[in-house]
């Protein structure tokens, strides 16, 4: 298969097997509502799906250095088809919610990282970085119409047909995998390190971990961002009352918000090209803590504000995901590829799995009817993406 058909079809998968990530985002207040959940209770649902990702990752990503990835990532797309499906037909409250979750977390551990793996072994130089960076924003295109799917279908037929949808919507992608990635060729194992799961390799190559630690600060802004999105353009159109109460659709104003970050983690990539990586991420990652530290202001403003507020934040938080991950990738010594992004993504994942909880926990703590709440819940994330700077900077290579 050419080049160019191999990352459209992996991007094409990405985006269908996505469907249901961000379908309880989508849908927190209802779920609120319905089992009767707090912030902190819906933090818990939405961590655990990072949960998921974060035990299965290790393991499933460090596998592609002696197995082939093709086989772990139809394998994990096929649970990740399931896990949407059971939430649809047996989540009834938060602890089944919570293990379903996780299970659709274990999906994308096994298909994400691995489908990096499938690229970069195929690719080289700029072209492997311009690979990776469709790649990665794909999953913004992934994060954002799921968003707007699990809206959509919920508002016509209800949350489970929501899930169902999405169920689908993997199984698609599980087929037009299967075509795509048989035959990839199966890598050497690894020659520095005999343990499978032995992380001290990437922790001896500085210039890798730099980039993976930053990613964490990134990952700790994002996921908080992307799960609570939604209910905080909620919370802004209903203290706007009357005409404007009902004239926006949050869920597809964040769909349109979220995918703003396709194109700023592609000029994000091109920009650390062109002008160094290091240096571009710095003053990306800088920007979007400013950024994060007054966002929560516009929850008192009209609903127009806070949209475009968020929208620039969305750009921010974006703009430096393509080229952390392409900087990690291309810094992995040979023979440790698998592990190395197999650590970049759990030191990753591990911030996602802990921000939507400190964002719900906050707006408990100050009440969620408050508009400080939201401000100072956004403060925390930006509180996380302002450590990445100092990250590339301690550890750059000497």
């Amino acid at each position: 298969m050419p080049a160019w058909a191999l990352v459209a079809a992996l991007c094409l998968t990405e985006v269908l097997g996505m469907a249901g990530f961000g379908a309880f985002a989508a849908l927190l207040p209802g779920f609120k509502e319905i089992w009767g959940l707090s912030n902190a209770g819906a933090g818990w649902i939405e961590g655990a799906f990072q949960a998921g990702y974060l035990l299965g990752v290790p393991l499933l990503v460090s596998l592609t250095d002696r197995l082939d990835a093709g086989r772990i990532y139809l394998a994990s797309m096929t649970l990740s088809a399931a896990a949407a499906v059971a939430f649809a037909l047996f989540a009834d409250g938060l602890w089944s919610a919570c293990i379903l979750r996780a299970l659709a977390g274990l999906g994308l551990a096994g298909t994400y990282m691995p489908g990096l793996r499938i690229l970069s072994d195929r690719l080289g130089g700029p072209a492997q970085s311009r690979a990776i960076a469709f790649y990665t924003a794909s999953f913004s295109v992934g994060a954002s119409l799921s968003v707007l799917l699990a809206g959509g279908i919920a508002a016509w037929l209800g949350w489970r047909w929501a899930f169902g949808a999405a169920g689908i919507g993997a199984g698609i992608a599980v087929a037009i995998a299967a075509a795509a990635v048989t035959g990839h060729a199966r890598p050497t194992a690894p020659k520095e390190s005999s343990r499978l799961l032995d992380f001290r390799p990437v922790f001896a190559n500085r210039r890798a971990l730099c980039y993976s630690l930053a990613y964490a600060a990134h990952m700790w802004e994002l996921f908080g961002f992307r799960a609570w999105i939604v209910a905080f353009l909620a919370y802004v159109q209903s203290r706007a009352g009357g005409a404007d109460a009902g004239a926006v659709s949050v869920t597809g104003a964040a769909a349109f918000i979220l995918i703003l970050a396709l194109p700023a983690s592609l000029l994000g990539n091109e920009a650390s090209l062109r002008f160094g990586r290091r240096r571009t991420l710095g003053v990306v990652m800088t920007g979007s803590a400013l950024v994060a530290a007054v966002i929560g202001l516009s929850a008192g403003l009209p609903i127009a504000v806070a949209i475009a507020a968020c929208g620039l934040y969305s750009m921010t938080v974006g703009a430096d995901s393509a080229s952390l991950t392409a900087g990690a990738v291309g810094a992995a010594r040979p023979g440790q590829q698998g592990l190395t992004m197999a650590f970049h993504s759990l030191v990753g994942f591990a911030a996602a799995m802990v921000s939507p909880l400190a964002f719900g926990a906050v707006l408990d703590l100050g009440g969620d009817g408050n508009p400080m709440s939201w401000w100072l819940a956004f403060a925390v994330l930006g509180l996380g993406v302002a450590l990445g700077p100092l990250c590339l900077w301690w550890l750059r290579p000497r």
